[in-house]
């Protein structure tokens, strides 16, 4: 793992498919999609008929630490759900997540809810990894079931072993394989997301 500038970061530990100590697994992916436009992070109200879907670019991919935490992960919405989608996972009740939520427990893997019908395999979530450095996001891969990262490991199939009503979310007790590294190792590279902190309003 390197950061710093003009460093890219990487983490060699694959589809991350499960949390240890309740983190939540986001993973990476190649696009499917060809019916949807990217909306910005406070969409405007939907035309009558009009379904409500987020097609991600790199730009909504700020520090982790810009999202909100919730025990071991983190979670943001670009739809106008985010307290929908942090009571859902402070809750860990299980239930579907809105669309536009985003999912992420290390900086290069991440989650997105995209419309109803988008992916059923999938449950609707894409897929992503990313490159990460002081300058921003850059996605690598995307995509839904058939999405193989670099290390060979898919990252559907890690998250489809979560219980039904988690929503392909994995944690420590939703039912998926434990990830190869411990709880410190995750915080260590959480901690060491090397994009800029959006400053504090």
């Amino acid at each position: 793992m390197r950061s710093g500038a003009g460093l890219r970061w990487t983490v060699v530990v694959g589809c991350l498919a499960v949390a240890i100590s309740a983190g939540v697994l986001t993973a990476c992916g190649a696009d499917p999609d060809a019916i949807t436009s990217t909306l910005p992070t406070t969409a405007p109200a939907r035309p009558p008929g009009q379904v409500e879907d987020f097609k991600a670019t790199a730009t909504d991919f700020p520090n982790i630490h810009d999202m909100t935490q919730v025990r071991g992960f983190f979670v943001d919405n670009r739809l106008g759900h985010l307290d929908e989608a942090v009571a859902m996972a402070k809750a860990n009740k299980g239930g579907v997540y809105p669309v536009g939520t985003i999912l992420q427990l290390v900086p290069q893997e991440v989650m997105v809810k995209r419309r109803k019908g988008w992916n059923a395999a999938t449950k609707d979530w894409e897929f992503f990894f990313l490159d990460v450095d002081a300058n921003g996001s850059e996605i690598v891969t995307r995509g839904a079931d058939e999405v193989v990262n670099r290390f060979g490991g898919n990252c559907a199939s890690c998250h489809e072993q979560a219980q039904a009503k988690y929503d392909m979310v994995c944690e420590n007790d939703h039912g998926c394989d434990p990830l190869p590294i411990d709880h410190t190792v995750i915080e260590a590279i959480q901690q060491a997301d090397p994009r800029r902190l959006t400053p504090s309003s």
